[in-house]
């Protein structure tokens, strides 16, 4: 009844969220009834202290990060910046290439080491003002996002800054840059084989007359007129730039040279400046770059209180989705029927080492909806077995670090996933317009993209 609870609860989730249920109540139901389901566990419990705390969690630590994100994702839009970026790239790359330019522009910004959620915000008034002005249906503009923010920038080129591949380094003593080659070879396949999916879904759109078409503005959107004061390509840009420069600068050079030994003290935490760098360095950036927009373009803007508090309340929503995606997820790994799905998704390959992770990472990224919950679940527990494995059947380390961060990318973006809630809602789209899409630049080219990695791996490349 346990198993039956965890698979019931999560096909409902994803069945229901597709339907357009909001996941602020679909996800503490589900992950009760999953709960009710296993047998005699505490059900209040559960939700105040596993799912209420987990969500509690996710929002202290990243609620600056959607804050900050939405106002200046909403400044960009609202000084005409974002307009001036997305006829820049018009006339540079042509209407043509506008989706490879969203891609690109999602792509650079994540590689820099700037949150996919933050992403999301700034690239949004840009790109929608890129796909309106090519007349591409803004239905396939979640998986232009998506495919620049969580797919090759996020598991696959050597270097990128994201979570997700720093998390394997230590069970495999390897760095970021980690099997280089086989990376590039998979992000290159995620990148092109991306765009052209959705290039061809867009020539599909074309030729039945279908265009941009006629949407309900969001939170995000811009509330500039078509006449407006455009500021110059440069002003446009510099603080987008800002936010990529700042973000590096604080990480790398700054904070890490800082005296936080207070950090260790229980009023702030009891934690390390290890911990904290990441989320302080974007949140510098994005104060610094907020102030630079409004400096900037402070004649262009017809209402600055209005702008920000529009901002502000566009973030709750998306945050809240995500937190409670996370409270999901924890609940369901809490459950004793998990560790079964756990052991029997580790076994699966007992001989081979790389295919039995990359099977167990994406699996339990799915079930939880997350990325890094997959993996760092799939590591704890049998990490320090599989890396002995591999070393003794002559295995690169590096292999093991880029098959397990890759496959931390693939199921994760199921419907239910956080980070895909959070831009449907972004964008104003729906499961039902945008999911496949999604699900394929993000799910199905991702998952064959490491299944090649695999393959390549086992002839020593």
């Amino acid at each position: 009844m346990g198993l039956l609870g965890i698979f019931l609860s999560l096909g409902l989730l994803m069945y229901l969220a597709y339907r357009g249920i909001n996941v602020l109540i679909l996800a503490p139901l589900l992950a009760l009834l999953a709960v009710l389901m296993s047998g005699d566990l505490p059900v209040l419990a559960t939700y105040t202290q596993v799912f209420m705390k987990s969500l509690g969690g996710y929002v202290i630590t990243y609620f600056p990060l959607f804050l900050l994100g939405a106002i200046f994702g909403k400044l960009m839009a609202d000084s005409g910046a974002a307009r001036t970026i997305a006829e820049q790239i018009v006339s540079t790359l042509g209407t043509k290439r506008a989706i490879l330019a969203v891609v690109l522009s999602c792509g650079v910004l994540t590689y820099g080491g700037v949150s996919l959620f933050v992403v999301a915000f700034a690239i949004y008034p840009i790109a929608n003002s890129l796909f309106r002005r090519a007349d591409i249906p803004k239905r396939l503009l979640p998986a232009a996002i998506a495919l620049g923010s969580f797919t090759f920038t996020m598991t696959a080129f050597p270097g990128t800054p994201a979570i997700q591949n720093a998390i394997p380094m230590p069970f495999f003593g390897t760095n970021v840059f980690a099997a280089p080659v086989l990376g590039t070879l998979a992000g290159l396949v995620m990148l092109f084989g991306g765009t052209a999916w959705l290039n061809r879904r867009a020539a599909a759109a074309a030729a039945r007359d279908e265009g941009y078409g006629q949407h309900a503005r969001t939170a995000a959107d811009s509330s500039l007129a078509e006449d407006a004061d455009l500021p110059g390509f440069g002003l446009a840009i510099l603080p987008v730039i800002s936010v990529i420069a700042l973000n590096a600068i604080f990480t790398y050079l700054v904070i890490p040279n800082m005296d936080a030994s207070y950090l260790a003290l229980p009023e702030y935490g009891a934690t390390d400046l290890k911990s904290v760098a990441g989320i302080w360095a974007i949140i510098v950036a994005l104060t610094a770059s907020i102030a630079l927009t409004l400096l900037l373009n402070w004649r262009r803007f017809t209402d600055v209180k209005e702008s920000v508090n529009s901002g502000t309340m566009g973030s709750l929503l998306p945050i809240f989705n995500t937190a409670s995606e996370v409270g999901y997820g924890a609940v369901i790994a809490s459950l004793p029927a998990f560790m079964v799905i756990k052991d029997a998704v580790l076994g699966l390959f007992p001989d081979n080492p790389v295919a039995s992770l990359a099977v167990a990472v994406n699996v339990l990224a799915g079930i939880t909806g997350s990325a890094s919950g997959g993996m760092s679940i799939a590591l704890n527990a049998l990490g320090e077995q599989f890396a002995t494995m591999a070393q003794d059947q002559g295995i690169s380390m590096g292999l093991m670090h880029r098959v397990t961060a890759l496959a931390s990318g693939g199921f994760d973006a199921l419907p239910h996933n956080g980070a895909v809630i959070t831009l449907l809602a972004i964008t104003g789209m729906t499961h039902k317009k945008s999911y496949a899409d999604i699900f394929v630049v993000a799910v199905a080219i991702p998952v064959l993209a490491t299944i090649g990695v695999i393959i390549l791996g086992s002839f020593g490349l």
